[in-house]
Order: structure tokens, then sequence, then C-alpha cells
């Protein structure tokens, strides 16, 4: 509001261009000099005395009761709006009152101050600073354009947050994660993949089909839609998804399958809608998704799949969206996708089906001629000794992946590099053998505790000796008594054949050898300590003969003629534990363990009587282990056919 001030004795009129025909107040300009200067003086004073009057503002007045309060005295001065619609009243006590006035009341109530001798005028709003003009035009550009700085802010933010291989930025929440890899950058073929032929040639069909349409388009044949590597860790599944998009020269579309799930419903189902995207811009194209078991479990209410319930949680969106791009209402011409999981047997049936993985190709660990390929592969650029034998290595290396091959490899050229050596030796590949499988050396203590020492001699030459005179049993390739790290305080290397391994079949015969090489140690310590003597050194031995008897009783059929004629399984491969089926009763149970006691007695009667009667054979070969601690194949073969050959003459 703007005021004026009333300057009592001279002639005043209010100026107003809605009410300038009546003569009620003066203006400035129509004031005497020595007038205007007062009143101005007044009219400032007037206005510091408004602006400071908000912390002694009082309720508003009616009109008449402003009439009221002039004529009894109690009003000292009041200020008239530039409008002339509202006025401010100051009462005795200072405090301010407000007032709306209709039009026309403006007469009367000049007439009642002037009578009254009240100060009144109308101020004009002071003029604003063009500087403060500015910067409020400036401030309420900058309100209006707030929200779209603080998206643009946002983006920024998001985007800087990113980083080379994308992030979840606000704007990026069901953007997909993954990197779309094109042929220059794989660098990899099926050169560069070893010790898995058959996996190679299922997919090597995917890669002629994406470089020669024609050759299987002309006999009606149609590209897969997809494949899915099933296999242990380590044995190159994702080397082999690469190496197809490296053979193809197509666009490779990566991502792992615990990156569509996230905590928020629909991101995941969105992130599979946007790989599929990217991989239509660039097909022909090849997907791979890595561990697809986190996202392609059997869902609720299926076979073996879920806790009950249904099927809206995230995973489960997220697997139905696979589905539907793999074979859905719309076709993917061009886009094969290439799956890896270690775990098959948890994987929906509705991905495995034809038509979305038409192919499941087993990647498996390598045999003994796979795994001298892949150690050919990785010993590339890593100086040899002549006399390392691959092939010797890849027969001991049984049960090793690829991957662990590569790490064997470098773990041997680590050991070479401490040892200050210029070539790797089979000295460092044996170690890093034991290492990789047993644990790492520890100080053997054998000066300081021989008493110890000679014990572990003795146990470990009894599993040798019965692995050396067991007729066709795995070859015993090493014998130690340098502790490990595992908590072992030696070990018997046992190497078996590839042709067993291969198989998975196993005779009674071998069976009944296996249980009186795993008793050697246990009946060593008694021939030589007696059986007070004997130590806990044998629990983890006599575990295993407890699981392999009962597994050949229960199991496998191999129980004498009072559980029948006919051999039956009495349990499944999981055992008999409290979350697993009970197929015996509780009379066959006790027969079972019967039978159980008898395989293990004959098992012990024959160790016993093997070490009783070659007893020169174990103390020679127990002198040799506190001499040396480490005893390799050759030698042991030595020991083992002088001692016969002393036996026989």
């Amino acid at each position: 509001m703007g005021y004026s001030l009333h300057l009592p004795g001279a002639a005043s009129m209010r100026s107003d261009a809605s009410h300038a025909s009546r003569p009620a107040l003066a203006t400035m300009a129509e004031l005497s000099p020595p007038q205007r200067a007062q009143s101005a003086a007044l009219a400032a004073a007037l206005a510091s005395t408004l602006a400071v009057s908000g912390a002694h503002a009082a309720d508003p007045w009616p009109y008449s009761t402003l009439l009221t309060k002039v004529t009894a005295d109690d009003v000292t001065k009041v200020a008239f709006s530039e409008d002339g619609k509202k006025v401010v009243a100051f009462d005795q006590e200072g405090r301010d009152h407000q007032v709306n006035i209709f039009p026309g009341a403006d007469d009367e109530l000049v007439t009642q101050l002037r009578t009254h001798n009240v100060q009144f005028a109308v101020v004009p709003p002071p003029e604003a600073n063009p500087a403060v003009q500015a910067l409020g035009t400036i401030g309420g550009v900058l309100i209006n354009f707030l929200p779209i700085f603080l998206l643009i802010g946002l983006n920024v933010l998001a985007n800087r947050g990113q980083g080379p291989m994308g992030g979840m930025g606000p704007g990026a929440v069901g953007k997909s994660q993954s990197k779309i890899q094109m042929e220059p950058e794989t660098g990899v073929t099926f050169q560069d993949v070893a010790g898995c032929d058959g996996s190679k040639q299922e997919l090597t069909e995917i890669v002629e089909f994406l470089k020669n349409p024609g050759k299987y388009s002309a006999l009606g044949a149609k590209i897969p839609r997809g494949a899915i590597m099933e296999g242990p860790p380590g044995t190159g599944k994702t080397l082999l998804a690469r190496a197809v998009a490296g053979e193809a020269g197509v666009p490779f579309v990566s991502a792992s399958g615990s990156e569509f799930v996230e905590m928020f419903v629909g991101v995941g189902a969105s992130r599979v809608r946007d790989l599929f995207g990217q991989a239509k811009k660039n097909a022909p194209c090849i997907i791979f998704i890595d561990e697809i078991d986190a996202i392609g479990g059997k869902r609720a209410g299926t076979s073996g799949g879920g806790m009950g319930g249904g099927g809206n949680d995230e995973r489960e969106q997220t697997l139905n969206q696979i589905l539907t791009e793999m074979d859905g209402f719309e076709g993917n011409a061009g886009v094969i996708v290439l799956a890896a999981t270690n775990r098959a047997d948890i994987l929906d049936e509705a991905l495995l089906r034809p038509g979305r993985f038409d192919r499941r190709v087993p990647v498996d660990l390598p045999d003994v001629k796979g795994r001298k390929e892949i150690l050919n592969v990785h010993v590339r650029g890593k100086p040899l000794a002549d006399e390392l034998d691959l092939d010797i290595v890849a027969k001991r290396t049984t049960g090793f992946s690829g991957a662990s091959l590569a790490n064997l490899m470098n773990e041997a050229a680590i050991i070479a590099a401490r040892n200050n050596k210029t070539s790797i030796t089979y000295e460092e590949v044996d170690y890093a053998i034991d290492r990789v499988t047993v644990g790492m050396q520890k100080a053997s203590g054998g000066p300081s505790f021989p008493n110890r020492q000679k014990l572990v001699a003795y146990h470990e030459a009894g599993h040798a000796v019965m692995g050396l005179l067991t007729p066709d049993y795995d070859m015993v390739t090493k014998v130690t008594i340098i502790p490990r790290s595992s908590g072992a305080g030696g070990f018997t290397l046992f190497t078996p054949s590839e042709e067993l391994l291969e198989s998975g079949m196993y005779t009674k015969k071998y069976l009944m050898a296996q249980l009186g090489v795993a008793l050697g140690g246990r009946v060593a310590e008694e021939i030589v300590y007696g059986e007070e003597g004997v130590t806990t050194g044998a629990s983890g031995d006599l575990q295993q003969v407890r699981n392999i008897a009962r597994r050949m009783v229960a199991q496998w059929g191999f129980a004498n003629a009072e559980l029948g004629e006919a051999p039956v399984a009495w349990e499944s491969p999981d055992g008999n534990g409290m979350m697993q089926p009970r197929s015996a009763s509780p009379k066959t149970e006790k027969l079972l363990d019967e039978q159980v006691t008898r395989i293990v007695d004959l098992a012990y009667e024959s160790c016993m009587k093997t070490l009783s009667e070659n007893r020169g054979l174990l103390d020679t070969l127990t002198d040799a282990l506190i001499e040396k601690e480490t005893i390799d194949f050759d030698e042991l073969a030595t020991m083992r056919d002088d001692h016969l050959n002393k036996v026989a003459a």
C-alpha cells in the first residue's frame, strides 16, 4: 500500500485518478514549496511508521468504527491507499487497523479528519531500485525453469556415474547392463578353445548357419533359436560363446543372469526387452546370458519349482519376458541366444523346450587328451624345460577343468620366478599341483618331532603298500609326509585310469580294494604300535570306509545272500538322511547294517594279512620317507619290484 500525509490547516486534496473531480485533497503540486517540503517529510515519517508497524498490527475495523474513533479523538493519523479503497488508522497506542471503505466515503472521512485535526495523506508506493527489479525478474525466470534445470542436472550426474560399462542412474533403471561387443573386440576363435571337441562341433553348426544360411535353408533347415551350455564351473562355457561370435563375425551381446534381478518389480523384464532390442538392431547377432539359472529356475507351481503361491515376483516376470522374446508372438530372425549354467537340473521346462533353447550342449571336464590340448594353449609364452612332459602333467591332473589348468600353469610360472629359474620344470608343476589339490606345504618339524614323523611315515606307507600290492588298482603316483595347510600330516596320491573315470562304473573287486587301501594307514599303526598306540589320524579314512561300504550294500546291490538273491537299492543316491524318504523297514535296516559290518570286516582282514606278510616293504618305505619326505612313482615301483623278487627268491 502507498500512503500520503495530510497537513493540518492546509487545503488538501487526495490525488486519485478515479476521484480527480472531487476537491477533497490537494495534490503535492498544488501546495506551496514550504508545504510540499513539510508534506514530504511527514509522508516519509508515516511511511517509516508503516514499515515497522507490522509488529503492532491489530484487528481490522469496520468503516463505522473508524468514524466513531475519529469523532472520539482516538485516531492519531490515517493513511490512504493509492487506489482509495483501503485506509490504515493508527490509534493512541500506536496500533494500526485496516479499514475497507466504499466509493464516495472518502469525502465524509476527510471532513471528519480535518475537523479533528487528524493527520492523513496518500503516500505513493516507493519506486523500486532498478538493480533489485532486474534481480527479481531473473529470479522469477529461474523459479519457472527450476524443474527443468533439476532434471538436466540429474541426467548429467547419472551419465557421469555410469562409467564406460553403463550404470544405474535415475533415468536408466530399466536399461540393460549388457555390453555390445563387436567381432573385433572378442578376439577369440575356436583355436583358443581346447578340450571340448564335442561341444565345439555342436556350436560350429551355428557358426556355419550364420555364415552360410543358404546351405541349410536349401534343405528346409531353420536356424536354432538358442543353445544352452551346461557343465561344471571353469570348463570354458563363456569362452565358447565368445568363440562362436568371433568365428561368425557377428555382434556379441553379453549379460549375466543376476543383472536382470532388482528390488523393483518389472525392471528385469524391461532389461530383457532392452537387451533383445539391442540385438535386433545389430542382427544377425548372438546374445549370451551367463548363469541363466539365476532367473531361469522352475517357477512356483511347476514340477519341482518354487515354494507354492503365485508367479508374480520379479524373477518370474523376467523369465516370462525371456520366454516371450525367444518364441513369442514376434520372431527374432537372426538373433541366437546362447546361455550357460552349471545347474541345468533346476531350469524351467518352458525355457528348455524346442523353439527356445533347441540344443543342450554339454561342456564336461576334459579327458586326458583334452587336458593335454588345454595345457598346450596355456603354456603359450611360458618357457618350458626340455624334460617337462605335458603328457605326465595331463595324467596327474585328473578332474581339473580348463580354468584349473590355466591357474596351475600360472602358479608354476610364479614358483619358477620365485626360485630364480629361467624355465618351468616338472618340479614347479608338481609343487603347484600339490598346492592346488591339498594345500600349501608347512614346516614338517621332522627333526624336532621324530616320533611324529615316524608315525606319519608308517601311516602313509600303509596306504601306499596296499595300493602297490593290490592288482588292477589305481597307480600310486606319490607319497609324502610333508604336512599341508589343509591339516593333512601327509598324503598318498593315487591316479585312477581315464577309462574308469570316463565310464564311472566300478566293480565290486575295485570297491573292496578301495576299502583295503583306505584301511591301510590304520592297520599299519596297529601292526607297528599295537592297538593301544593307534591315533585319530585315520578318522577321515574310516569315514570313507563307512560311506563306500554303505553305498555298496544299500545303493549298488553288492550285499550278500542274506538280503535275497535279487539286488535292491534301499536308499537314494543322496543317502538316508532326515529329508530323504525311507524305503527300508527297521528290520531291513538292521540287516543292511550287518552287511556293511561284514564287508568292512572282510576288507580289514585282507588289509591286515597283506601288510603283515609284507612288513619288510612297509619298513623300507617308511625309512625312505623319513629320509626323503617325498617319494615318486618310479622309486615306489622299484621298491615294490625289489621286495617281490626277494620274497620270490
